[in-house]
């Protein structure tokens, strides 16, 4: 099985942000940079969270919605939301080496939650869910990379692997301190507050 995947990440010989880390014109090396306002700030930070996640400008703005009408504070609830999102925590289980393969290995049917099969890759998962590979997809060559290649990445402590490496389970929910994502929520929810 091929997969397909969109969005090729920079990789440094041919990422044009690496070649030329100045915007493009004939002066544009001369000229100065002009500060950028808050409110380019707060739309950095958020098309940076949405694109961490792989999501569109619609899905996000519904995880905002649903995010700020939940109790606490509005940030760490949308970390939450996105944290738990299926394909993400099959990422983060290293079975897929991408958020984006995790994506296609979900629609594919390749992945169980509480032992009933489940394809769509934006199911929010709840503590005491378990996630595994099913059955024939446990020997699929990307689900087999990803698993021999997680050597680097570490398991969250809000999640847990069961006894053979195909099977985890949601323990808790996430604190913000257990999500690594490098990003500042709260410019996010100004954004989103203006």
């Amino acid at each position: 099985m091929r997969l397909y995947l969109k969005g090729a990440r920079c990789f440094s010989a041919k990422c044009a942000i690496e070649k030329r880390p100045y915007p493009p014109g004939a002066r544009a090396q001369t000229r100065s940079r002009r500060r950028i306002s808050d409110y380019g700030i707060q739309l950095r930070e958020k098309q940076k969270l949405r694109r961490t996640y792989g999501l569109l400008e619609r899905q996000f703005r519904r995880y905002f919605a649903e995010a700020a009408h939940s109790p606490g504070v509005t940030g760490e609830a949308l970390l939450q939301l996105l944290e738990r999102r299926l394909d993400n925590v099959v990422w983060r289980l290293s079975f897929a080496s991408s958020r984006a393969q995790a994506r296609e290995l979900i629609t594919h049917g390749h992945f169980a939650v509480n032992d009933g099969p489940v394809d769509i890759p934006s199911y929010q998962l709840r503590p005491g869910d378990t996630i595994a590979v099913r059955g024939p997809s446990r020997s699929l060559a990307p689900i087999v990379a990803a698993v021999a290649s997680a050597g680097g990445r570490r398991l969250p402590a809000w999640l847990q692997i069961e006894g053979d490496a195909m099977r985890a389970a949601v323990i808790s929910l996430p604190a913000r301190d257990e999500i690594d994502t490098q990003v500042q929520e709260e410019l996010v929810v100004e954004y989103y507050s203006r």
